[in-house]
């Protein structure tokens, strides 16, 4: 098919932005992550090879459309994770650092987008965004109320907020990368390092 006739092809879809983003979140799934261009989402898509430019005016664009949507559903599974009535502010520390690391786990690819140079240029601050912001609100909240109930040291939240966030994310990029070898460091190093950073963060 010549470009010609790639570009006369018709839209048969309804949201020309869904599929396009749907479509580049599969192709994430696969092999080569997201070195992909732009012409072969939109050939994926079966829409002209244009069409992407219609939504996005360069790749890092939808790169960090999927970043923003990773964030998205990551701070729902956090906050599915934590719908147990009663818990304290150590259990739900808990329980929302093992499902961190589980959605990492669940969406490798998807992951390392979200911290990848690409999605985060001088023009797509995703980290900024109060989508990305969202799911780090929900990390501050923890804190807070250990805070507020005693439970955890008061300390400058930034300052317990960027210890915590770095030590699981770092976590669960040594899980991704399959490097946690329990000859390092145990058979549970997961739940054995987020109970030591409890104990860090226990007035």
């Amino acid at each position: 098919m010549s470009e010609i006739e790639e570009a006369k092809r018709p839209y048969h879809h309804g949201n020309l932005k869904k599929v396009i983003v749907d479509t580049a979140l599969h192709m994430l799934t696969e092999n080569n992550g997201w070195q992909f261009t732009l012409r072969e989402v939109a050939r994926r898509a079966e829409v002209s090879h244009a069409a992407p430019y219609k939504h996005f005016p360069d790749k890092n664009s939808l790169l960090a459309e999927l970043a923003l949507i990773g964030f998205d559903q990551m701070g729902a599974e956090l906050t599915k994770a934590l719908k147990l009535a009663g818990i304290t502010p150590t259990d739900r520390f808990f329980i929302a650092g093992k499902a961190y690391i589980q959605f990492g786990l669940t969406h490798p690819s998807l992951y390392k987008l979200m911290f990848s140079a690409e999605a985060n240029t001088e023009s797509s601050q995703v980290h900024l965004d109060k989508r990305a912001m969202s799911a780090l609100g929900v990390l501050l909240e923890i804190l807070e109320t250990g805070q507020n109930q005693k439970e955890f040291k008061r300390r400058e939240l930034n300052d317990q907020t960027a210890a915590c966030w770095a030590q699981v994310h770092g976590l669960t990029m040594l899980s991704i990368d399959g490097l946690l070898f329990a000859e390092k460091v145990g058979e549970n190093a997961i739940d054995g390092a987020l109970k030591t950073l409890l104990e860090g963060l226990k007035a």
